[in-house]
């Protein structure tokens, strides 16, 4: 039976076509039906298996857990939206990256919650977007059947802010993301909800999989639950970054100041499909590090500072890239914030100390900004020539010391 489903599943997945996210769920509702999870893993785990049907996969283990689950949850679903004009509104000649994106996770959301115990919400919150942003999501809302279920929220209106987590936050253009997250949050937390999860606003991330994060949340009490693409059950389809060879640099310093959180098997940081239980996240965001896109290490920093368990799952992730703000600033632009960000963070939780210490100095001290990652993208140190994902941010391979004076020399020609 999934021998014969299989034989009829895509081998891509076009975010921009409505027949793509039909075909994967109408696919997932196939699997289900025809029962049997352990036939369904082990052909699933075979060589060959289309994209769609490893996506339809997890959308059924995700579904399948909820339809049993009898624990009432209430969840609230953040994203923030700048540049998102385009996303928001279907494709079309004029409009040829246009993914309907709120409508998709709509109906994402009801596909896999209808009739369950599960409630939930969109806040969708303009994070000082120049395009309106926050005006085409109203106006889509207002035209949808499930509109009652999104919020649309405006960062600016929120701001100068006199107290709580936006205090810091002069205004909505000097927020990179995570002032329109915190918001979210913000806003979810006072409706009552028992967990939020936040997500990005293009359709990367198929929200039928929310039964993936939600499982460990209820079955083992996990406050805190990642997504992780680097698992080997993921689904990751995703453009190669144009970067040059010197990217073994920057992950190994990352790797090494960020020892907290890569050393407890937590990779990927920068996943938009996390889970945090309400209580735990309203002391996280009760005082901001940063109001950039480095936000979540800042938030997993605060989590194990708080101390609680935190559970990582597979999930699918389908790239998005046509129109990403990262690459309008720049992948340079956006490692200068992860690095500073990251460096700052663990500093304010005491967790630089030892090696992650002595590379957050040569971070501070060798690196003024992005233009001079610029200067060393394209190069490598011998040292880390043959290194790999278990190597980065190993001391011994390269120590602080040793990429300072190389840094150096680079930066001297």
């Amino acid at each position: 039976m999934f021998e014969c489903l299989m034989k009829q599943a895509r081998d891509d997945f076009d975010l921009t076509e409505p027949s793509h996210q039909q075909s994967v769920t109408k696919l997932a509702d196939d699997f289900i039906e025809a029962g049997n999870d352990e036939a369904l893993s082990a052909v699933l785990q075979g060589a060959g298996v289309p994209l769609e049907a490893k996506m339809a996969g997890l959308l059924t283990k995700s579904k399948s857990w909820i339809r049993v689950n009898d624990k009432p949850v209430k969840l609230g679903i953040v994203f923030a939206m700048w540049g998102e004009q385009n996303r928001l509104k279907p494709k079309s000649s004029e409009n040829p990256h246009g993914e309907n994106s709120l409508i998709t996770k709509l109906e994402q959301l009801d596909w896999v919650a209808h009739g369950s115990s599960i409630d939930w919400h969109l806040y969708a919150v303009d994070d000082g977007c120049p395009h309106g942003s926050g005006d085409i999501a109203r106006q889509v809302a207002k035209g949808h059947p499930l509109g009652d279920r999104v919020s649309v929220i405006s960062l600016a209106d929120a701001l100068p802010a006199t107290d709580g987590p936006l205090r810091n936050l002069a205004s909505a253009d000097d927020s990179r993301k995570a002032g329109a997250i915190i918001l979210g949050a913000m806003h979810a937390i006072e409706d009552g909800v028992d967990a939020v999860i936040y997500t990005d606003a293009d359709s990367s991330v198929h929200l039928g999989q929310i039964g993936l994060l939600l499982k460990p949340y209820l079955e083992e009490g996990a406050p805190v639950v990642l997504g992780n693409r680097k698992h080997a059950d993921s689904v990751l389809v995703k453009e190669g970054a144009r970067w040059g060879i010197g990217i073994k640099v920057l992950r190994h310093m990352q790797r090494m100041i960020g020892d907290a959180v890569f050393s407890k098997g937590i990779l990927d940081t920068q996943a938009a499909f996390k889970l945090y239980r309400s209580d735990v996240l309203k002391e996280i965001i009760a005082d901001p590090t940063v109001y950039d896109f480095s936000f979540d290490t800042d938030w997993i920093l605060a989590a194990l500072k708080q101390g609680v368990s935190i559970e990582k799952v597979p999930f699918a992730f389908i790239d998005s890239a046509a129109e990403s703000a990262s690459i309008t600033q720049g992948p340079m632009t956006t490692w200068e914030t992860l690095l500073f960000g990251l460096e700052k963070q663990v500093r304010k939780y005491g967790f630089a100390v030892g090696d992650a210490a002595a590379m957050g100095e040569v971070l501070r001290e060798e690196i003024a900004d992005h233009h001079d990652l610029d200067k060393i993208i394209n190069h490598l140190p011998a040292e880390l020539e043959n290194a790999g994902e278990d190597d980065y941010g190993n001391p011994e391979l390269m120590s602080a010391e040793a990429l300072r004076l190389w840094i150096r020399e680079r930066l001297a020609l």
